[in-house]
């Protein structure tokens, strides 16, 4: 009760919470990102509870983690050494991730320029079956990214205060967020397919700086999310020409 009492009354402490609030929620992003382009694969009914599994397990990652944080420091220590390169537990699960991102990404730009209307991959399969699958695999896949984003989220977060508290509520605070922004993000992106290779492109850039990351190189993610931001507005400019031309039959062909 007395560190409860001492926490309420620190101002320092309520300004770490703000900060790795801020810091959670941008971190959060790309975790978003990903979910919202699997579950829009799904049939819609499967959508948003897709959607609500990916990110629920993102909490319960982030929860478990932050109750081995003691485990998680010691994952910043140095595992094996590879052509006189030191790599780190951290360091694996980065580039381990930032790999997956990249082949994800790839495979779904190559899906949306030249789809299969066959379906190979449920070949002999019913529609319930496919269906079933086609979720599963996305829940693993959302998986996976979730471990990858919540080991970097927790050492974050690990790296800004030592007070456990803090962390937990900065973190449900994130995924709260996160939870009620994915219906929508997941509607918009699935309205405008430019702004699925868009998003695809992020998941791209977003791998490369994993990888990066895993190689020792920091990259401040200022760079990366300054660089998002300023696409969407350029994507966000574009959709409001092709919008006015729609309305006004500027640049139509003649009949």
């Amino acid at each position: 009760m007395e560190y409860a009492t001492a926490l309420l009354s620190d101002p320092a402490a309520w300004l770490a919470l703000a900060t790795l609030i801020a810091m959670e929620v941008v971190l959060g992003i790309d975790n978003l990102v990903f979910i919202s382009i699997m579950t829009n694969k799904l049939p819609e009914a499967q959508r948003s509870k897709g959607r609500k599994i990916g990110i629920s397990l993102a909490l319960i990652l982030r929860l478990a983690l932050l109750g081995t944080v003691a485990w998680i420091v010691q994952l910043t220590e140095p595992v094996v050494e590879i052509f006189s390169k030191a790599f780190s537990w951290k360091d694996i699960i980065l580039l381990a991730g930032g790999l997956f991102l990249i082949w994800k990404a790839t495979k779904e730009m190559h899906h949306n320029v030249d789809p299969d209307p066959e379906g190979d991959m449920f070949e002999g399969k019913t529609g319930a079956q496919a269906v079933q699958v086609t979720f599963s695999a996305a829940i693993v896949q959302i998986l996976l990214l979730d471990l990858v984003f919540s080991v970097d989220s927790i050492i974050t977060a690990v790296g800004m205060t030592t007070h456990i508290p803090i962390m937990v509520i900065a973190v449900i605070v994130a995924v709260a967020v996160m939870l009620v922004a994915a219906d929508p993000l997941a509607a918009f992106i699935n309205r405008h397919p430019t702004v699925v290779m868009l998003a695809l492109g992020f998941l791209l850039m977003i791998g490369m700086t994993l990888i990066a990351e895993g190689f020792g190189a920091h990259v401040p993610k200022g760079y990366v999310y300054s660089a998002m931001i300023f696409s969407a507005v350029i994507e966000g400019l574009n959709m409001m020409v092709r919008r006015k031309r729609k309305f006004t039959g500027t640049g139509a062909t003649p009949a």
